[in-house]
């Protein structure tokens, strides 16, 4: 019955997805929907943005083991990461009514700098959206007690969100947004509702939590461990800013100030909502100490699926995995979008600049397909976690795409040169790190990336002044 109830529920989801296409008459209809969302649907899809597979499973399994101070980065990096792209995109972006962040890139410097930071973002996403086809996957074993195994459910997983996705774009991602996240609040709150009957209610499992430190979110050691925890936070928190997804959310507003506002009450419903998943997953180690403890050990993230199969009646179990194939099922379509528009727009269209709007919107299409092939290999070749996978997606974002966005913005001495130098100073100084000291190094490789990328942009866009003045002097 689960299956059936299952199936229907991913077939009335692609129905909606396919009926929302039929809108779609352009390539901006299929980037930021026409901008013309209305806030609820702006709240639901920021809030869709970040709350998958890496919120549901990996957050909460993460939380189980290490407690808050193992989830810095997500919900608090993550959180904060919605309300600063949305102050930012409104206030600076908006008005210039552009349908990627490549666009920018290029407006601002110049075509190479455009090639380079779409090709870091677009390599960022491999990680976030392999983490939701992992979910996936993981979801049809469970449901189906593993006679489809968790590869071939990552096959099935991707092929659903590509069918209305590739269909509909952001306008179908939007509308399917609005509803999945009513399915998912709803869904997950009578599912915390239901556990707290067999902990004894909400306090208990607090307290338990406070007793086992579950609840001390900041580190304790010395200036070392400090600067890892401050890195991992701040890996989310900025290296997220400079995400197609992000930006194609908050910019598919009707107005700059519904797309401040919904950032802001989409991140504010995401951060508190985060916490329910903990509180479900950690509930198990009340409910069944012995077993669940020993599955945080070997496979935390069947925690949470394993307590609804094995605590809670059908019912409870339809709207468990159904509100959970919702949230992720939001995140990994437009996760896949956002990639699949930014290579069409800023990389294969400046090949081919007199392309008609019909063609690139074909163009789109069959980057999606494309780029979904290259995550499901990644997806099935991997072995990091779901928690693992998105974070460190956003390592390369930070060290490459960050501070050509925000210097760009803010600094009118930003030149070409600048942005040139820092991407290649911050992510040849992350990679380098990463490859030769990996986890032995003392300060993030990423934040070692991060500040050769500020000196690179300082240096880099200010170098040509220089050199111009101290000719002068020399001549003189």
């Amino acid at each position: 019955m689960l299956i059936w109830f299952v199936s229907l529920y991913l077939l009335v989801t692609i129905g909606i997805g396919i009926f929302v296409s039929s809108r779609v008459k352009n390539t901006k209809d299929y980037a930021v929907a026409g901008r013309h969302l209305p806030l609820p649907i702006v709240t639901a899809t920021v809030f869709a943005t970040w709350f998958g597979a890496e919120a549901i499973f990996g957050v909460s399994s993460t939380f189980v083991k290490e407690g808050l101070n193992g989830v810095v980065a997500d919900p608090f990096g993550s959180s904060l990461c919605l309300v600063i792209a949305g102050i930012f995109f409104s206030s600076k972006l908006y008005k210039l009514n552009i349908i990627t962040l490549g666009d920018f890139y290029r407006a601002r410097y110049n075509r190479t700098i455009e090639v380079l930071t779409t090709i870091a973002i677009v390599i960022s996403y491999l990680g976030w959206v392999a983490a939701q086809i992992k979910a996936l996957g993981l979801i049809f074993n469970l449901i189906t007690h593993q006679y489809i195994s968790e590869e071939l459910g990552m096959v099935i997983g991707i092929l659903i969100v590509l069918t209305f996705t590739t269909f509909g774009g952001m306008l179908s991602v939007a509308i399917l947004d609005f509803i999945q996240m009513i399915v998912v609040i709803g869904g997950l709150l009578y599912i915390a509702y239901a556990i707290s009957h067999l902990t004894g209610g909400v306090a208990p499992v607090i307290e338990s939590a406070s007793i086992n430190h579950k609840l001390d979110f900041f580190p304790k050691g010395n200036i070392w461990t400090w600067i890892t925890f401050l890195g991992t936070w701040i890996t989310m928190m900025l290296g997220s800013v400079p995400q197609q997804d992000v930006f194609q959310r908050v910019t598919s507003a009707k107005t700059a100030k519904i797309a401040l506002y919904g950032s802001i009450l989409g991140a504010s419903i995401y951060f508190i909502f985060t916490f329910v998943p903990m509180f479900i997953a950690y509930s198990a180690t009340l409910i069944d100490a012995e077993y669940f403890n020993e599955l945080v050990n070997t496979n935390s993230q069947h925690v949470l699926p394993m307590l609804v199969l094995n605590y809670m009646p059908l019912f409870a179990q339809v709207i468990f995995f159904g509100a959970v194939l919702s949230a992720i099922m939001s995140c990994s379509s437009a996760t896949l979008l956002a990639p699949s528009i930014s290579f069409a727009e800023n990389i294969v269209k400046g090949y081919f600049p007199k392309i008609s709007d019909k063609h690139l919107l074909k163009i789109m299409r069959i980057t999606l397909v494309c780029f979904s092939a290259v995550v499901l290999l990644y997806a099935l070749s991997s072995n990091l976690s779901i928690f693992g996978m998105v974070e460190s997606a956003y390592k390369i974002t930070l060290a490459g795409a960050f501070v050509p966005l925000v210097f760009g913005a803010f600094w009118k001495k930003a030149n070409s040169q600048g942005a040139l130098m820092a991407i290649i100073g911050g992510i040849g100084s992350w990679l380098f790190v990463e490859v030769f000291l990996g986890d032995s190094a003392l300060i993030p490789a990423q934040l070692i990336g991060l500040g050769n990328s500020i000196i690179g942009m300082i240096v880099g866009s200010l170098l040509p002044k220089i050199i111009k003045e101290t000719n002068k002097l020399n001549i003189n």
